[in-house]
């Protein structure tokens, strides 16, 4: 069992303590955060040292991995010192700021033997892991064209600043289409060679990226598509089943009700948010929008409880268990790379969704296509 250090116990890191406290390859040993209440908190429920910086909790020597969930602006230098501690991270999407500052953990990893795993990203989902493992069989022919589509109200949901900040990995672009790319990637099954994107900031009395749309060329002739909007007018749980992100039944508030009257007044609602936001027993699959995929042969989507595959013959259901959450299935891919699988989800893997990210709003601002040099 490996013995697991906590960085950040922020929103992030709330939806990771159930299943970190579930999964027979991880023991919680320490954490770190730099607010007094948060480490009082996590002391009382879990009963082991907490730390406020993270060297101290690197020097405490108590760690044989460590989950980083602090802000993104952070996360190079927390991965950097966990690697040089000897440390396996499982580090938050996205990865980085910077696309080369991923590439440099990658390479630290890499020349220490050391696990380096980016998560959580939905391609970890149960669906989408399925979707990719029927296009692998080649059963559908060739994949060639994947769209994905996600209408939430994210704008509006309790935010620090960095979060609605693109220069520090905020917007809906970081935030969300790291999520959908990774998506694409994964689905396509190749490296993503040019971007064209579309980026939009509707509110002025919210300013941030809060929606995109971006097409993904891939190696293999693949072409991905990436639509979010995060400004809550339509939810695309009504084309799920009202099924939402995490497998429960949706609901979008109000934009209004969800205004903070000030900075602080917001913090406290998101981690207040953050304690029940997430769960870990949801009745259905989990559904980051609605993910299309079409092969030579078949088109396939997700149901409620699994994925509906269309074929000349007529369409298929299949359903999938449900009984592990998305973040359990992370964290078997973390405990796998710790025993030297190499992870589908490694560095250079975090560091090309960066790359795709900064794309879209290169192409936004410029109007043209962007090449993806390969890494």
């Amino acid at each position: 069992m490996t013995r697991l250090g906590v960085i950040g116990l922020g929103a992030a890191a709330q939806a990771f303590l159930t299943p970190l406290r579930r999964h027979p390859d991880f023991t919680i040993v320490a954490a770190c955060d730099p607010r007094a209440e948060a480490r009082a908190e996590f002391a009382a429920a879990f009963d082991v040292p907490v730390f406020d910086t993270v060297d101290d909790l690197l020097r405490a020597g108590l760690c044989e991995a460590v989950y980083i969930g602090t802000p993104t602006e952070l996360h190079r230098d927390h991965a950097m010192a966990a690697l040089e501690a000897g440390q396996h991270v499982l580090l938050e999407k996205p990865m980085c700021i910077r696309a080369e500052d991923g590439i440099a953990l990658a390479q630290a990893a890499e020349a220490r033997g050391l696990a380096l795993v980016v998560g959580h990203s939905h391609s970890h989902d149960l669906p989408i892991r399925k979707m990719r493992e029927i296009i692998r069989s080649g059963r559908l022919g060739a994949v060639r064209m994947v769209n994905t589509w996600c209408y939430t109200d994210w704008v509006y949901r309790p935010r620090r600043p960095d979060e609605l900040r693109p220069e520090l990995g905020g917007g809906v672009t970081y935030r969300q289409g790291a999520h959908q790319f990774d998506i694409l990637r994964s689905l396509c099954g190749e490296r993503v060679v040019s971007v064209t994107g579309h980026a939009f900031d509707f509110d002025p009395a919210r300013p941030t990226i809060g929606a995109h749309s971006a097409t993904l060329t891939f190696a293999n002739g693949a072409i991905g598509t990436a639509v979010y909007n995060g400004y809550g007018h339509f939810a695309t749980s009504e084309l799920t089943g009202q099924v939402g992100e995490w497998g429960y039944p949706a609901t979008v508030k109000p934009r209004a009700a969800q205004a903070a009257a000030s900075p602080e007044e917001e913090l406290k609602r998101k981690r207040e948010r953050a304690k029940s936001a997430i769960g870990n027993d949801a009745p259905h699959q989990p559904h980051f929008g609605l993910t299309l995929v079409s092969c030579e042969k078949g088109d396939i989507r997700q149901s409620p409880d699994g994925l509906l595959i269309y074929t000349a013959e007529g369409c298929e259901t299949l359903p999938l268990d449900n009984s592990r959450s998305p973040r359990e299935l992370v964290l078997d891919e973390f405990a796998a790379a710790i025993g030297g699988e190499p992870p589908l989800h490694d560095g250079y893997w975090g560091a090309s969704i960066v790359s795709v990210c900064d794309a879209v709003l290169d192409s936004a601002r410029s109007g043209k296509p962007v090449a993806i040099p390969q890494s």
